[in-house]
């Protein structure tokens, strides 16, 4: 991890440089999923945008805007990816903490960005290794995206919030869960191998998890890959 550096992209030719990571990334047509001219628009106006690089080469990026949830103004993090032979290394982490140390720079709140809830995956790292909750369900937010990770099928999406102040974001598992929700053990693999059983998970998480959050964060992951709920604190 020494050689990755993480830092704030500047100029066109670093914003073609994320697309081009976010292409290898996600697959398909993640590539334009936003202009450079519009990430060039972004960064001028304050905008997080960043790239971890190992020597000149870009195997991550992230970038973000200004948002306010709950009253609140927070960084919420659009997209954040790293090359697939760079993946669990801590590139993702990095960009994570750079996310963090930014915000907390600007004088936010917290930082927010939405994940699929049936990649087991990605809610372990967002809760256990970040310690981040997620307080809302949105039901198919983004459409299809026909990407290689999320296919065709529909988006729904867990809000992730993350506070800023480190001693908020950490241990966030009760000593007693209230609910739990289990997951899928692969499911990228599931909609490759079975679709249909990849389609009657998604309609699962929705009919069980939504509901709940309307009173419940997802606070947790237990070790067997089930989300752990508790009931909402005002924060």
């Amino acid at each position: 991890m020494s050689d990755v550096v993480v830092r704030e992209l500047r100029g066109l030719a670093e914003m073609d440089a994320l697309r081009r990571t976010a292409g290898i990334v996600w697959g398909g047509t993640a590539a334009d999923m936003v202009s450079s001219d519009f990430l060039m628009a972004l960064a001028h106006a304050g905008g997080y945008i960043a790239g971890a690089f190992r020597d000149d080469e870009m195997v991550g990026c992230s970038f973000g805007i200004l948002a306010e949830h709950d009253g609140e103004w927070c960084l919420h993090s659009h997209i954040t990816g790293v090359v697939p032979d760079r993946q669990n290394s801590g590139v993702g982490a990095r960009l994570k903490f750079h996310q963090r140390d930014w915000a907390l720079h600007k004088g936010l709140a917290a930082i927010t960005w939405t994940f699929d809830p049936l990649v087991r995956r990605n809610g372990w790292f967002n809760l256990r290794r970040l310690g981040a909750r997620a307080v809302e369900y949105h039901v198919d937010f983004y459409g299809a995206l026909n990407d290689d990770i999320n296919g065709s099928g529909e988006t729904d999406r867990l809000l992730a919030w993350w506070d800023v102040d480190p001693s908020r974001s950490t241990n966030n598992e009760p000593a007693t869960p209230l609910i739990e929700v289990p997951t899928p053990v692969d499911i990228v693999a599931l909609r490759r191998t079975d679709p249909v059983a990849a389609h009657e998970w998604r309609h699962s998480m929705r009919d069980r998890l939504a509901p709940l959050l309307d009173t419940h964060d997802v606070v947790g992951m237990n070790d067997n890959g089930d989300y752990i709920l508790t009931r909402k604190e005002t924060r």
